[in-house]
């Protein structure tokens, strides 16, 4: 990848000048300052702050709904998808809605072998569920787009409510009802909560419901708080913009997972990724939690996530947590060697009046092909789809983007210039994923190529590094770092990088491929380590690197980890 072009945030001085006053650390004050806060209560993560199920457009009907079924003693089956979000709101429903006296399993189709989402598929397995066939499917994080499969379904007699949150088509399912944040006409503030997030959100004003019902009291039901952590694990895993709500809500599942006060399968994730949930931070949730839950989707039956998600058994979740675990390394190695795989092949290196890459290999797992699309992405910085056979003469594509390219809209307009070139597609601005003959790719790339130019204009997308300027001296220690990671950093709300001046007075490889380094900036020495990075830098160099707590040996120390680094001006 070319190197990134370094731009510098500003904070807003008169935010800055308020968040000061009300008390805030001064760093923290600039940091948030330059991110959007302008006010003290934009960073609460009190429950008060939150936006009330209410704003939320028909979850109080979704809630009535499933009140009626409750107290008619109706079969409901939720149907979830097969990443960690699908995952993990397929747990809080499980966990919820029992709570609250509802007679509910789940389904969680095989992306293998029935596709994406409620399709006709899926309602034949839902018929023949050992729980005995549903009176109402609930889909979470998927169902908006499932025209075809609600139709299924209400057509042997089994109806259906949507949870989703992702961007809706032109036309909508006939449901029951949808909860989604996305959908036309919803006024609902925050437009990116996570799949888990709608149907938390569901469970709150179902319980609102049910009070109403006389089923509590005004201040009793059940604790809907203790489903936190996952909501907190979904919302970052899916990589949804943490806005205020949802950074909100990810503070409250941080804060019951550092009080110890988390699910079994949560807690054993945790020991087998090696982290200390007394630490717990938003980087574990994203990138030692969420991947293991995400491996199971990839290679086998996402149902293994979700069995360890709900259950209330300490010795299961750890087996279970194990299994995960060894389905994570699992990936690792495919997925390392396709990636290698694609990186020797000379087609995979985009010609000059490219700006896109599509990468295609009959030996590939279908399951891994996003993450090799998002290490391709990275190297050459620009939208990139991988694909994978999926059988019957198909293809199974997983596309990830850059921020000047929306992906879902790029997909979108090459199925109107050629309405028979994709079979299907969905995602987001920054991912997305479709199916394909496997004899139309090469009419595909072409395609996709030329809707990416006509969206942007451009052949060439040059890669940014944002940072928050300098460190100033008396900041860069192990308070100011435990501070930093005590705070909810993630998508649209990055954590910090900075950028200064360093001399380097020793450096190491580590592991084979990490840079080991220990600089020297003023009187002040540090440790430092650039992973996956192993050529030498020389003697002065700029660094924008993030502050973050080293522990080793019971001793807690300052590290910094290096984002990028260019030689120092003389």
């Amino acid at each position: 990848m070319a190197a990134p072009r370094i731009l510098t945030r500003r904070p807003d001085l008169d935010a800055l000048r308020r968040l000061e006053r009300a008390g805030i650390h001064p760093l923290l004050a600039r940091l948030w300052a330059s991110r959007g806060v302008s006010a003290p209560t934009e960073t609460a993560p009190d429950w008060s702050a939150m936006l009330a199920p209410t704003l939320l457009t028909h979850a109080g009907r979704a809630a009535a709904l499933l009140a009626d079924a409750i107290a008619a003693r109706k079969r409901l089956l939720i149907v979830a998808d097969y990443d960690c979000d699908g995952a993990t709101a397929c747990a809080v429903g499980l966990r919820g809605l029992r709570a609250m006296g509802a007679r509910v399993d789940f389904l969680v189709p095989n992306r293998f072998e029935t596709g994406y989402g409620l399709s006709p598929a899926v309602v034949e397995l839902a018929c023949s569920h050992p729980a005995g066939k549903p009176d109402i499917l609930i889909t979470v994080d998927n169902g908006i787009a499932s025209i075809d499969g609600v139709a299924a379904a209400r057509s042997v007699g089994i109806e259906v409510i949507i949870t989703d949150h992702h961007l809706p088509g032109q036309a909508l399912p006939e449901a029951l009802a949808i909860v989604n944040p996305n959908q036309p006409g919803c006024g609902f503030p925050s437009k990116h909560l996570a799949g888990v997030g709608v149907i938390f959100y569901l469970l709150l004003a179902l319980r609102a419901e049910l009070r109403q019902r006389g089923a509590f009291g005004p201040e009793n039901g059940p604790r809907l708080d203790a489903l936190t952590d996952l909501v907190a694990l979904g919302t970052v895993a899916d990589v949804v913009r943490l806005d205020a709500n949802n950074r909100l809500l990810v503070a409250q599942g941080l804060k019951r997972i550092r009080a110890g006060r988390m699910q079994p399968g949560v807690r054993a994730l945790f020991a087998v990724a090696g982290r200390n949930p007394r630490e717990a931070s938003t980087f574990d949730l994203g990138f030692a939690l969420g991947p293991r839950i995400n491996a199971a989707g990839r290679l086998a039956d996402m149902s293994l996530g979700i069995r360890c998600l709900t259950t209330d058994d300490e010795e299961e979740a750890l087996k279970l947590a194990r299994e995960l675990d060894a389905m994570n390394r699992e990936r690792r190695e495919i997925e390392a060697g396709m990636r290698e795989q694609a990186l020797a092949s000379l087609d995979v290196v985009p010609a000059a009046s490219q700006a896109s890459l599509c990468v295609f290999d009959p030996s590939w797992h279908q399951g891994v092909v996003g993450l090799v699309a998002s290490r391709l992405k990275d190297r050459f910085w620009c939208p990139t789809l991988a694909f994978a056979p999926a059988g019957n003469g198909e293809l199974r594509g997983s596309g990830r983007s850059v921020p000047d390219v929306h992906l879902r809209d790029a997909l979108d307009l090459v199925s109107k210039r050629y309405p028979s070139l994709i079979r299907k597609f969905g995602g987001h601005a920054m991912a997305a994923g479709l199916t394909l003959h496997e004899g139309d790719f090469p009419a595909f790339v072409p395609a996709f190529d030329a809707a990416v130019r006509e969206l942007t204009g451009r052949t060439r997308f040059e890669p940014e590094l944002e940072t928050d300027g300098s460190l100033e001296t008396e900041y860069a220690n192990a308070e100011v770092a435990a501070l930093l990671e005590q705070q909810v950093w993630g998508a649209g709300f990055p954590a910090p990088v900075f950028v200064d001046s360093f001399i380097v007075r020793n450096q190491r490889l580590v592991g084979e491929k990490h840079l080991k380094l220990a600089l020297e900036r003023g009187h002040q020495r540090f440790d430092a380590i650039w992973f996956g990075h192993a050529d030498a830098l020389p003697p002065a160099v700029d660094l924008a690197y993030r502050l973050t707590l080293n522990s080793w040996n019971g001793m807690v120390s300052v590290q910094l980890v290096v984002e990028h680094a260019v030689g120092a001006a003389a």
